[in-house]
């Protein structure tokens, strides 16, 4: 059964309400848990690319990347947990785990299930909360995946929008 349904949710999935690219993040991370989210990439063969800036290198260790020097630049993971769905880690802070997504690449129900699945793994990998808020409205998530449900649920008030 689906974690969420799509008649449901999707006016959270519409691009001139939520905007394109909304931002998802695990709050209270730390650097294990960015080293978590590697391993999981490459344990799940998940495709991915790591890159600092132009160059593409070999997937790093998380405690190498987060310990760069703060005038280089951000250094960022494309993930693709299926061919046509993308999701770009950026390494920001070492308490924050954050990635943003194409809501494009995320209309119907089967986009929906793919976006559950890469969610509900990342939490249940770290044990903590994955939060997707509106791009540009950071704080208010509208869903994300619950640690004591075990998936990913609705966390907005459908009637507010």
């Amino acid at each position: 059964m689906a974690d969420l349904l799509w008649d449901d949710v999707k006016c959270f999935f519409d691009l001139d309400l939520t905007g394109s690219l909304p931002d998802v993040r695990v709050p209270n991370a730390s650097p294990e848990d960015w080293q978590a989210v590697l391993d999981l990439v490459a344990e799940k063969g998940w495709k991915y690319q790591y890159s600092e800036g132009e160059t593409v290198l070999s997937m790093p260790w998380a405690e190498t990347v987060l310990s760069r020097s703060t005038d280089a630049e951000c250094p960022e993971l494309r993930v693709w947990p299926t061919a046509d769905v993308l999701a770009i880690f950026r390494f920001h802070a070492d308490d924050e785990v954050d990635f943003d997504l194409d809501l494009r690449e995320l209309q119907g129900q089967d986009r929906l299930d793919v976006l559950c699945d890469f969610l509900r793994e990342i939490g249940r990998r770290l044990g903590k909360p994955v939060l997707m808020d509106p791009e540009g409205d950071y704080g208010h998530p509208v869903l994300g995946f619950d640690i004591k449900a075990d998936r990913v649920v609705l966390l907005a008030d459908l009637q507010a929008r």
